[in-house]
């Protein structure tokens, strides 16, 4: 459904999907506009090239690595895919430690990790999601399974992102709110506030700190006449002040 006002003729741009709303901000966000970028790690040359050639020809961009070390190099950098496509028997690190380690990162958005593998039997797939894969694909694998995983992996990428990009807005909009609550002594004389370390402040030098308020200095019309006037007058009278400069 657009979510354009009623009898807005001007239609949503291209790829545009409706923000969504917290705490009264709304973030409008696009959907990806093509395939992620993908990491495929594979020591057979012979899959290498098959899986880099399927990949290239759906439109992913493909960083390879050839052991399970150059994989983890990858995996920890900041410019790293979000999709990731690893084999399971490599040299260096195998693939379950290589998703073991990539999910220790605790990325607010975490690459998506397939795990490739000749093994089908029910333990070995277990152990390769309690290894930190987010899915697996068995070998030799069909082409038509391996592209809906991989979409499967965008939609979730897509997801982690925009919690990410949610939460950074609701970090910034609190990090700009300072309240005041609970219990200020006050002074019943001179009207200072005293803090949490027992200093007394004036109270907009209290409140400045503690809120977003800021202050301007004028005059009320009862202490113009209760404080003001009088001193005025007594200083003409003593002559302090010339009566033409008022």
């Amino acid at each position: 459904m657009c979510s354009c006002n009623p009898g807005d003729p001007t239609p949503p741009p291209a790829g545009y999907v409706a923000g969504q709303s917290i705490a009264g901000l709304t973030v409008p966000s696009a959907r990806p506009p093509g395939p992620l970028p993908v990491l495929v790690a594979e020591d057979d040359a012979v899959a290498l090239r098959v899986l880099e050639a399927t990949l290239r020809g759906w439109g992913h961009e493909v960083t390879v690595a050839r052991d399970g070390l150059a994989a983890w190099d990858i995996l920890r950098r900041e410019d790293r895919p979000k999709l990731a496509v690893i084999d399971w028997m490599m040299p260096g690190l195998e693939g379950p430690e290589v998703c073991r380690r990539a999910r220790a990162l605790g990325r607010a958005v975490p690459t998506y990790l397939i795990l490739l593998t000749a093994k089908d039997q029910t333990d070995d797939v277990v152990a390769g999601l309690e290894s930190g894969a987010d899915d697996y694909v068995t070998k030799p694998f069909d082409r038509q399974e391996l592209r809906s995983r991989l979409r499967v992996g965008e939609r979730m990428v897509a997801l982690h992102q925009g919690l990410a990009d949610r939460v950074r807005e609701l970090e910034t909009a609190l990090g700009q709110v300072k309240q005041l609550k609970g219990l200020l002594p006050i002074c019943s004389y001179c009207k200072k506030v005293r803090d949490d370390r027992n200093y007394w402040q004036r109270v907009e030098t209290y409140i400045a700190a503690h809120s977003a308020a800021r202050f301007s200095h004028g005059i009320c019309p009862d202490c113009w006449k209760d404080v003001i006037e009088p001193d005025l007058a007594a200083r003409v009278g003593d002559g302090t002040v010339d009566p033409r400069d008022l």
